[in-house]
């Protein structure tokens, strides 16, 4: 079987997963979600490896249906054989309020549950170690099984006969089973019955969570879906955002640009908390702020990465691992990533444009301070030193160097919003400074950007190239959507970078030749920019087109062949669920339309 991206995400926030459509976990890394894959397959080729996979198999097997329960992210998938048997799986990691907090287990459970007739099942663990290099070696006891996977050991507590599973032997499904895979330490308790109701438990806590979502009219579970797997790619213990769940899926058929996403871009979070706080969704926003706070003070002042580590480590060292052939062995199979050491000067923008709402936002539990204010205007000062000179950009060149219109325009958001920041705390000198280093900056891009003989913005200073970023000159407020020369340079965009329905970030050869897919967060940006331009039903038009696109679990990846609208690059891409939600919500007719 061809393996595809039609692939449904389940996690807690600490831990995450995907299943394909038959129900085989395909891909999960622990501890956390930039570890050693404990199930590999996705980037194990076309064959079906020894190792790598978790799946339920049914004899003679007819059918699957699959979808999630609904308003959660547990996954419901049931399996039917040729004499009308079925067989339930509900998969999910476990997330509820216990004891005070949060509870949420590196754990996931599966439940297996006969719905009609007796039908014969196959379990096969097959969990790997050291990316897919190792067998981990097993014990066992009377109800676990323990497999020494690396950094550390988990174990699989079950009501499963474990030699059935220790030799993948076929039996009768006659009776409700669970399987707790967790920490290696001792599971207390009866283990159906305690997953049982640890189910309805994460049920009820992400119900109840989406009930304080303030949805659109129109696409409600295109939006709950996307607001649910963001909240999946944020590791709660530090607060830090992920830009996707895999590493190495790449953005088209053999082209090497196969990158690791699983950490902390500041540029993927900002617009993450941004779409969720659209919803209402304030709790992701309040501990990202604190992963933020964390960052800044280490800086000092001084010098802020593009990404760090869920844990906020800075180094993320960049190597390739030879024991996996890749997705449909189109390696190389990435750990790491070199943009820990780039230049990328937007980055001080986002930091305070993710900041700026806690002056103003008065639901959250700790409001901004001036104390915060004052560490925030470290990273303004290096935003307007840093506005004019050349870095590799938010598209991460590694050989190009140039100054780039949008990191600019970033620096001059993080300017022009500590004047309102300084505003809401009453500090006037302080407005008047930053309202002059605003000034400054924008002077500066009205002058450099600006490509004079063809009536439009550039994406880099002094040059004439085009970028999909350019579109954000109206949603940063530097422009206002009526604006001639907006309305020339996204004429000149929609010219040279749309593809049928799509857009490219850009059309120019890069380090790796020509781009040969469409972006799916650029498409979203020119949806948005068509909307605000007057353009709405034709907006309308493509969303509907790119909602096509999505998969079974209602998901994007980054990147779309605009040949085919083939799905490709990492998977699920925040930036294309941020793109989801954020038109949706600017699209959507009024609820007063139906009062």
């Amino acid at each position: 079987m061809t393996q595809n991206l039609d692939l449904a995400p389940i996690g807690n926030c600490a831990i995450s997963a995907l299943i394909d459509r038959q129900g085989r976990y395909v891909w999960a890394c622990a501890p956390r979600v930039d570890g050693d894959p404990v199930f590999c397959n996705l980037l194990a080729g076309e064959a079906d490896p020894a190792i790598g996979f978790f799946d339920v198999q049914v004899e003679g097997l007819e059918s699957v249906e699959q979808d999630y329960l609904r308003n959660t992210p547990i996954l419901r998938t049931v399996l039917r054989d040729a004499q009308g048997a079925e067989v339930e799986i509900l998969d999910f990691a476990p997330r509820y309020r216990h004891s005070g907090r949060i509870y949420r287990p590196t754990a996931f459970i599966r439940l297996i549950r006969p719905l009609k007739g007796t039908p014969r099942l196959r379990i096969r663990m097959r969990p790997a170690s050291d990316y897919g290099a190792h067998v981990p070696d097993r014990t066992f006891g009377s109800n676990h099984i323990r497999y020494v996977t690396r950094p550390a050991p988990f174990r699989l507590t079950t009501n499963v006969p474990v030699s059935n599973i220790l030799e993948e032997r076929s039996f009768r499904l006659e009776e409700d089973l669970a399987l707790f895979m967790g920490p290696d330490e001792p599971f207390i308790g009866n283990v159906r019955n305690a997953c049982a109701v640890m189910f309805q438990e994460t049920a009820d806590y992400w119900r109840e969570w989406v009930r304080t979502l303030a949805l659109p009219l129109e696409w409600q579970k295109v939006v709950i879906r996307s607001a649910i797997t963001l909240k999946l790619c944020a590791y709660e213990e530090t607060g830090a955002i992920v830009a996707a769940l895999t590493t190495s899926i790449p953005e088209h058929s053999d082209s090497g640009r196969n990158w690791d996403y699983r950490y902390c871009w500041l540029r993927d979070a900002y617009y993450v908390v941004r779409a969720l706080n659209r919803l209402g969704a304030a709790d992701i926003l309040e501990n990202y702020l604190g992963y933020l706070r964390n960052i800044v003070d280490e800086a000092e002042g001084g010098h802020v990465q593009p990404v760090y580590g869920v844990g906020m480590e800075p180094a993320l060292k960049e190597r390739i691992v030879d024991s996996l052939p890749g997705y449909r062995g189109m390696g190389p199979v990435r750990v790491g990533n070199q943009a820990h050491e780039h230049l990328q000067h937007d980055v001080y923008g986002q930091i305070v444009l993710s900041n700026v709402q806690a002056f103003f936002d008065e639901r959250l539990l700790r409001p901004a301070t001036v104390e915060d204010f004052h560490a925030l205007e470290k990273i303004g000062e290096r935003a307007f030193a840093l506005h004019d000179q050349p870095d590799a950009g938010l598209w991460e060149f590694r050989t190009i160097a140039r100054t780039h219109t949008y990191s600019a325009l970033l620096c001059w958001a993080a300017c022009d919003r500590l004047s309102n920041a300084a505003e809401a705390l009453g500090l006037s000198a302080r407005v008047d400074y930053w309202r002059g280093k605003a000034q400054i900056i924008r002077d500066r891009i009205e002058t450099e950007a600006w490509c004079p003989e063809e009536g439009r913005y550039a994406a880099s200073f002094g040059g004439h190239e085009l970028d999909a970023s350019l579109l954000q000159l109206v949603d940063l407020r530097f422009l206002p959507a009526d604006d001639p020369r907006f309305l020339a340079t996204l004429e000149a965009v929609e010219r040279g970078l749309r593809r049928g329905s799509h857009l490219l970030r850009y059309s120019d050869p890069d380090d790796f030749g020509e781009p040969k897919t469409a972006f799916n967060f650029c498409t979203f940006w020119f949806i948005e920019a068509l909307h605000l331009t007057g353009r709405t039903e034709e907006a309308r038009s493509l969303f509907e087109e790119m909602l096509g696109n999505l998969t079974h679990a209602g998901l994007l990846s980054e990147d779309i062949a605009f040949a085919d609208g083939e799905l490709w690059g990492n998977y699920p891409q925040t930036y294309s669920l941020v793109g989801l939600i954020n038109c949706a919500i600017m699209l959507s007719r009024p609820w007063i339309s139906v009062r």
